[in-house]
């Protein structure tokens, strides 16, 4: 008789690029009520979990487990007859040499239902992104998937050596750094040419992703020589030649570089992924928390009165956001601005109008306060006298606008519909790999990030690592740092987060933006 209880799935995370995710796991986690994760899942697949879901790492790295391959096993089978739904994301695919089928046994004996959910394996996906295709007319016809996990010492093999150098096939070892010098060495004794083409593979499709092409014999050394370890594949066969020809990813201007995002976490997803889509190893500090009011009484109140004004300003997003959550609660719409002009403080903040029926009067070229209200004075023949504005904002934000709209004439009412606090929840992963050497660049997009992020990470702090680059969105951001003690590197012509990309693509250009490790 089955037992009682939920039911497990076992999905395939991928093998680090979250792009490369199925479609289906994605579904399963959206649902799971617990998710039992290990080192080789990204952490941005746990966005998809839902916020009450319990997470569980059991880490699995190396050899060096946070829970044991039996602890993982009966983990899952007690949440499941907790009568929970659980997903077990694992790295890579859980039936390629991810003990998938170990678990799914386990799954059977306790009379529990079970699902699969084939994840892409980092053996076909980290040489793809290394342009190493396994299979070419030219070069091989076959692939040959081989655990390199194999302890030197025993006496016997689970492997056929003699039949993997003979085969023509390309192969593909798993977990092999530790063996690296035996694989190499076994393979040449049993008839492989010690010049055989050898590449490694290291943290494949992420953007810590490095390769190093060799010659069989001389992998070990080199391995050791460029500092290349775990988690790295080992590709052996003459489609590596191609590296160097289709080496795609590897050409990302920013493949490699470190750059934390500072803003709101509400935010900070479109800046993350325009990074990652230029090879950026993105780390999101969000030094803000957007959060609500306690009382939106002046809100509803400047709803209630929207026909007495001439025009609406929203300078973010996040503004927008927040108001239209009010008209929406007041049984409103777009149309109650119908009457009014509306003016945009840059492009984010006009889709997102756009995208609630919307479109701005008013785009101004420069995202500053001096360039706003230039524009405004401009679309009204050059005089504001009698004129009302609303400008829906944060509570606490720069008054230069609404001084300078105030002083052409302007009666301005500044309403809060959102307020920011600061947030250090990532302070000590940013200080652990500042300290490694893994951040080449920090970004802001507003002063108030710059002045929240110094008070979690003091000036003197980020001085002793001389080789860090700053980026900011605009000037005002850029001499709110400098005031600070801090140089911005880094400002694009175009005051938006596109821009900053793009500004920082060609900064990193000429500047390869050395380690900032501390000596």
């Amino acid at each position: 008789m089955a037992a009682v209880g939920g039911k497990v799935y076992l999905i395939g995370a991928g093998p680090g690029d979250p792009g490369l995710f199925t479609l289906r796991g994605k579904e399963i986690l959206e649902n799971a009520d617990v998710v039992v994760y290990d080192y080789l899942a990204n952490d941005a697949l746990l966005a998809f979990a839902r916020p009450d879901a319990e997470r569980i790492y059991v880490g699995k790295k190396g050899g060096d487990h946070t829970l044991s391959q039996e602890g993982i096993n009966a983990l899952i089978v007690a949440k499941a007859r907790e009568g929970k739904s659980v997903a077990r994301l694992k790295g890579g695919d859980p039936y390629m040499f991810g003990r998938g089928g170990e678990e799914a046994e386990e799954l059977l004996a306790a009379g529990l239902p079970f699902e699969v959910a084939p994840g892409v394996t980092s053996g076909i996906a980290g040489p793809a992104y290394a342009g190493i295709p396994l299979t070419h007319r030219a070069h091989s016809s076959s692939v040959v998937f081989v655990t390199g996990h194999e302890d030197p010492a025993k006496p016997d093999t689970a492997h056929n050596w003699p039949a993997l150098a003979a085969s023509g096939s390309t192969l593909v070892f798993y977990m092999g750094m530790k063996n690296l010098p035996d694989i190499s060495r076994k393979l040449i004794d049993a008839g492989l040419a010690p010049t055989t083409p050898a590449a490694l593979v290291r943290w494949g499709t992420t953007s810590r992703h490095r390769s190093l092409v060799s010659t069989l014999a001389a992998l070990p050394a080199q391995a050791v020589e460029h500092g290349f370890s775990a988690p790295s594949l080992i590709v052996v066969g003459s489609v590596v030649t191609l590296h160097g020809l289709l080496n795609w990813f590897e050409q990302k201007p920013l493949l490699g570089k470190g750059i934390v995002v500072t803003r709101a976490r509400e935010q900070a997803s479109d800046s993350a992924a325009l990074l990652r889509e230029q090879g950026a190893d993105v780390i999101q500090f969000p030094t803000i928390s957007i959060s609500p009011l306690e009382d939106y009484r002046e809100v509803r109140d400047a709803i209630g009165r929207l026909a007495s004004y001439h025009l609406a300003v929203f300078t973010s997003v996040n503004g927008v956001r927040h108001f239209w959550r009010q008209l929406e609660t007041l049984g409103l719409d777009s149309r109650a601005l119908g009457g009014i002009k509306v003016a945009a403080i840059g492009p984010a903040t006009a889709t997102a109008l756009v995208s609630r029926g919307i479109r701005p009067d008013l785009l101004p070229e420069k995202y500053v306060a001096e360039s706003v209200a230039s524009g405004i004075l401009a679309m009204f023949g050059n005089t504001l006298d009698g004129l009302r504005i609303l400008i829906p904002r944060a509570r606490v934000a720069r008054d230069v606008l609404p001084s300078l709209l105030a002083e052409a004439g302007a009666r301005v009412d500044v309403t809060p519909v959102y307020e920011t606090t600061p947030s250090g929840e990532k302070r000590d992963e940013v200080l652990a790999r500042l300290r490694a050497g893994d951040i080449q660049c920090i970004t802001f997009g507003s002063s108030s990030t710059v002045e929240n992020f110094l008070s979690l990470i003091p000036v003197e702090t980020l001085k002793a690592y001389p080789d860090l680059r700053f980026a900011c969105i605009g000037p005002i951001t850029a001499a709110t740092l400098e005031k600070a003690g801090l140089t911005c590197h880094v400002q694009p012509e175009e005051y938006s987060i596109p821009g900053l990309v793009a500004a920082l693509v060609e900064y990193f250009k000429t500047d390869s933006g050395p380690p900032s490790k501390k000596p």
